[in-house]
């Protein structure tokens, strides 16, 4: 005959008391407040017992650092749609040891961490992990180890629809994007939008990385638009174009651009009002050009900046083909500094030049200047030549400004801010027949002048503000824009 099972005999109180003060633990007759004093204890103990062994893993792993070991190979899973040949053109320069460095956990450390970050920074992936395991290769030596990279891919669809406002107009957006669209960390993406100045626009780009450790770039793309000047030149304009790119930096430290474009123009849609400058620049224009820029973006806000600087050179080349022959050259520049809590100094300035290689320049090549974004208190695109009532846009600008931004008293976290504003600028054509230095002096002393007070409203990603102000110096030409003056957009003066 089987055993009898052993039973546990029943408790027979009275029972100890096992609560200890330092516990504070409560009533057992208050469930609710029992059930999260006990959560909260479990969660206090795994705590502790995970900083104590990340603790005993931290003295380990700095106790043998300089222990003999050496990867013998990478593996990257949950990259299902990523080709093998991109990822090894990533990790395969870190499989290749270096004569003059030793290979011992310090370095399989810091090489896992550098293929971590590399792996983050194709925006690939929403997340990775990394393991080091022992190698299973059946003819690994003892020292060699295996990493392993836990991924999760990102979606490679995007849809989206808005509504956006810049640069003194609004409109709305339709944007697709296709991330990875062929395995190699290549991005596709079209954008069409309708606005109220620039009726539609149009971008097609194809973009990947050119090199293993992603600090170059290269994309193509073809782009459009219609654009209607009629508020100063009397006309519509249409763009049809084609693009490629290589880029390179960072913002900074400096990122380069280095482009080539075909782009078709055409002046059409004359107003029964046009002038003559206006009705011989219309009809189809062709350029074929060569450009490159440099940006330099230290500032701690790229709307409302407190600190820092920003720099932009712009040089493009025209000729090699098509209608229009010229040199541009364009630079930007922005100050900010704090000089009291809650009061930040802005100094900014712009100049460009056009010089014009053919007979005459087009006007699309040329140079527009005034508005709420740049030289503020004169019309959109109104200053420089005219005829009749068309602004016909020059070859040589300047404008310079000083803005006092300050918190709103009492409320320093509002996103709006108060702005005191003198700006002074610029457009002329340029005189051939002079030196290009007396074509600037001579801009110089005869500048253009405005000032002003208003208010700035942050607004991610732009800028709104509400200025009221007066010209104080004009040309005869500019046109004028006394009391309020709204403006928006990404780039102020």
């Amino acid at each position: 005959m089987a055993d009898a099972e052993p039973t546990t005999p029943p408790l027979q109180p009275p029972l100890h008391d096992t609560s200890a003060p330092r516990d504070r633990e409560p009533d057992a007759a208050d469930i609710e407040k029992y059930r999260k004093w006990w959560e909260e204890r479990k969660l206090r103990k795994l705590r502790g017992q995970y900083e104590s062994a990340l603790v005993q893993l931290s003295h380990l792993v700095n106790e043998n650092l300089s222990a003999p070991l050496n990867i013998a190979s990478v593996r990257v899973r949950g990259a299902v749609r990523t080709r093998e040949s991109f990822l090894g053109s990533l990790i395969d320069p870190y499989l290749v040891p270096s004569p003059d460095e030793p290979q011992t956990l310090s370095t399989v450390l810091r090489k896992t961490k550098e293929m971590k970050s590399l792996l983050e920074e194709t925006d690939l992936f929403s997340q990775v992990e990394a393991v080091i395991d022992r190698s299973r290769d059946a003819l690994a030596n003892p020292d060699d180890v295996d990493v392993v990279f836990l991924t999760r891919e990102k979606g490679r669809y995007f849809l989206n629809t808005s509504t956006q406002v810049g640069n003194n107009e609004g409109g709305a957006s339709a944007t697709c994007r296709v991330r990875n669209a062929f395995g190699g960390a290549e991005t596709f993406e079209a954008n069409v939008a309708f606005a109220t100045k620039t009726r539609m626009s149009f971008n097609a780009s194809l973009s990947k990385p050119l090199t293993s450790n992603l600090k170059r770039r290269g994309e193509v793309a073809v782009f459009g638009m219609e654009r209607d000047n009629s508020s100063f030149a009397s006309s519509s304009e249409g763009v049809r174009g084609l693009r490629a790119v290589v880029r390179t930096g960072t913002l900074p430290t400096g990122s380069h651009e280095f482009g080539y474009e075909a782009v078709l123009r055409h002046i059409s849609n004359l107003a029964p009002s046009a002038s003559v400058s206006m009705r011989e620049a219309a009809g189809q224009s062709v350029k074929s050009s060569v450009y490159h820029a440099w940006t330099r973006d230290t500032r701690d806000d790229k709307i409302i900046g407190t600190r820092g600087s920003y720099a932009k050179l712009f040089q493009e080349l025209a000729g090699a083909g098509g209608d229009a022959s010229f040199y541009k050259a364009e630079a930007h520049g922005q100050l900010a500094r704090s000089i009291s809590p809650g009061v930040t100094l802005s100094l900014a300035a712009r100049t460009g030049a056009l010089w014009n290689f053919g007979a005459k320049s087009y006007f699309s090549d040329r140079f527009q200047l005034g508005g709420p974004v740049n030289v503020r208190m004169f019309r959109m695109n109104g200053m420089g030549p005219h005829d009749g009532v068309d602004s016909l846009g020059g070859n040589l600008y300047w404008s310079a400004g000083v803005s006092l931004i300050s918190d709103i008293p009492r409320k320093p976290h509002w996103p709006v801010k108060t702005h005191l504003f003198l700006n002074a600028g610029r457009l002329d054509v340029m005189d051939k027949s002079r030196p290009l230095i007396d074509n600037v002096i001579s801009s110089i002393s005869k500048p253009s002048i405005s000032a002003g007070l208003g208010l700035v409203y942050k607004l991610d990603p732009i800028r709104v503000e509400v200025n009221f102000g007066v010209p104080l110096v004009a040309s005869k030409s500019d046109g004028l824009r006394k009391g309020f003056q709204v403006g928006i957009g990404l780039e102020f003066l």
